[in-house]
């Protein structure tokens, strides 16, 4: 294979060259793995298929920045449809996956909103009879969490009742107005409520900038204070030394055939020529579409049917959070386009499991701000349908938009078989490599959800003053929602149903791990990014803790 030539913004070389751990992705996972790592001083390789995107060529610096999200910043790479994404087949599909590749990878344009998994997230198996438990436990966690929390800076109020104590080290986001009108429709109700934790910086710290009420977060946070990984892994991890590659494609993971063990990787550069990476240790960190198309593109005569899939796992039990949301119209001006697009209160009232309702597990309402004016003209985040043209536009845009107050419904997803990623016959990405392809459809216990889920958000919504209710209908789902994807390489001491063990390394292949989404067990109610990073560290650790017989 060629040499391959030096894509990285830094000038850090990769060749042919065995390293030591080889982490494809540089997203929210494969920057705290790599943390994690550091200390083995072991030659820490990453290859990223995005760019390493410079702050200030973000929308959110630009004038002309709500243009970008249906252009060349879309959360949706089949809108986007850039050199280094992949397309998506989501014919079968009631809602569309959607990401971002470059350094930082979907926290670049993630909403910062940083919940954690619940104890009962990891027991639903043992609590509710349904789905399984994970291998490990909240507590096993809280570590991991306590140190992400702090290095990629949390802002939020301790003492929440639905979660054992802790508190993050910086004071929560203003509720503000938005927030303070829906907080009073909980109290009347005597619901639960609570500032939501956020990645997002309330106070100066490390050099960042504290939150400047833009509004933008998912076009780059242009005041550098949401804790995408670009902002707060990435700078460490080159300053030691982490070898960051750029727009490098990965074709597929290598397999000696003799040992069963990964060799490296083929990857193509900038320019579409393929090369290869050898490796002693293979990470996997390419979210929950990316990493089981990837092993089910690594097909060799001893994995035929995909590396790591002995169990045929690979790609099942998808998991989103199926959304909704529901609008109340104020009498006065609600500002909700001032602040973080999706951080200011949450409530977990319905989270768990309820004998007396039609569905098992629950779901959380999540406070939503308003997003920017022509955004909402057009239909985006929820509203879908562009609002008509004429009288009416005006009278939605003077009377409607500037009052509006809304709670998103966010589902816990179970795991099903059938919701699956497999490769598409036909659609390639621009190197030719087969796209993925995704087959999902709503539970009969999610549409339960749904609909319970509108009704107490539109009875929080009338208790706290709204004149008008605007809704879908009560079990209709968000099409572009896909943010979250969970599930399709899980986890299990059993590996007869699942792809990695209980600190992600998988059961057919010792020296590949997957460190991502994809190995949840369940998916929980709450965005998983804080959990996937914690999880991240704690593989890591464990790495460490037996390095000296890693693979036996």
């Amino acid at each position: 294979m060629a040499t391959s030539r030096d894509n990285s913004s830094h000038g850090n070389k990769l060749t042919n060259e065995t390293v030591d751990v080889l982490i494809i992705g540089a997203g929210a996972s494969g920057a705290a793995i790599a943390w994690s790592l550091l200390e083995t001083r072991m030659r820490i390789a990453c290859l990223e298929q995005g760019p390493h995107v410079a702050d200030s060529q973000f929308p959110s610096r630009q004038q002309d920045y709500e243009l970008a999200r249906y252009a060349g910043f879309s959360c949706d790479p089949n809108v986007r449809k850039l050199r280094y994404d992949y397309p998506i087949n989501v014919e079968d599909s009631c809602i569309a996956p959607v990401n971002f590749n470059a350094v930082g990878g979907s926290t670049i344009n993630f909403l910062g909103h940083w919940p954690r998994m619940r104890p009962s997230d990891f027991r639903v198996g043992t609590l509710d009879g349904v789905a399984d438990d994970w291998p490990i436990d909240y507590e096993t966690l809280a570590p991991f969490y306590e140190v992400n929390d702090r290095n990629t800076g949390v802002s939020g109020l301790g003492g929440n009742p639905a979660y054992p104590d802790y508190a993050p080290d910086l004071p929560p986001i203003p509720l503000g107005k938005l927030g303070q009108t829906l907080a009073r429709g909980f109290n009347e109700l005597g619901w639960h409520w609570w500032p939501s934790d956020v990645a997002i910086l309330s106070e100066n710290r490390d050099g960042r900038q504290k939150c400047v009420n833009a509004g933008t977060c998912d076009l780059g946070c242009a005041a550098g204070a949401k804790g995408g990984t670009n902002f707060t892994y990435w700078p460490m991890l080159e300053a030691a030394g982490v070898e960051l590659r750029t727009e490098c494609r990965v074709r597929e993971i290598l397999v000696d055939q003799e040992t069963g063990f990964a060799t490296g990787v083929l990857f193509h550069d900038a320019n579409g020529a393929v090369h290869q990476q050898n490796a002693e240790l293979v990470v996997v960190a390419c979210n929950g579409i990316g990493t089981p198309r990837l092993l089910l593109n690594s097909v060799s005569p001893l994995f035929p049917d995909g590396l790591a899939n002995r169990s045929d796992q690979v790609g099942r039990n998808l998991m989103f959070h199926p959304l909704t949301g529901v609008a109340g119209v104020f009498d006065e001006p609600m500002k909700g386009h001032e602040g973080p697009m999706a951080c200011s209160i949450l409530s977990q009232e319905f989270y768990e499991s309820d004998p007396t309702r039609d569905f098992v597990r629950g779901y959380g309402l999540h406070s939503g701000r308003s997003t920017t004016p022509m955004t909402f003209a057009l239909g985006g985040y929820g509203v879908d349908d562009p609002i008509p043209w004429g009288r009416a536009h005006r009278e939605i845009m003077d009377d409607v938009y500037p009052y509006l107050a809304g709670l998103t419904v966010v589902t816990e997803d179970l795991p099903e078989a059938h919701n699956r990623v497999t490769l598409d016959s036909n659609l390639v990405d621009s190197d030719q490599i087969p796209a993925p392809k995704i087959n999902y459809r709503l539970s009969d216990n999610t549409r339960a959800m749904l609909k319970h889920g509108t009704r107490q958000a539109t009875e929080v919504l009338r208790a706290a003053g709204a004149r008008r209710i605007l809704a879908k209908s009560s079990d209709a789902v968000w099409w572009r929602a896909g943010w979250h994807q969970m599930g399709t390489c899980r986890m299990s001491t059993d590996p007869e149903n699942s792809v990695v063990n209980g600190w992600g390394r998988c059961h057919d292949v010792k020296n590949l791990f997957i460190v991502d989404g994809s190995i949840f067990v369940t998916a929980g109610a709450v965005n998983p990014t804080s959990t996937i990073q914690a999880l991240a560290l704690y593989v890591g650790d464990r790495i460490k803790k037996n390095i000296a017989n890693l693979f036996d």
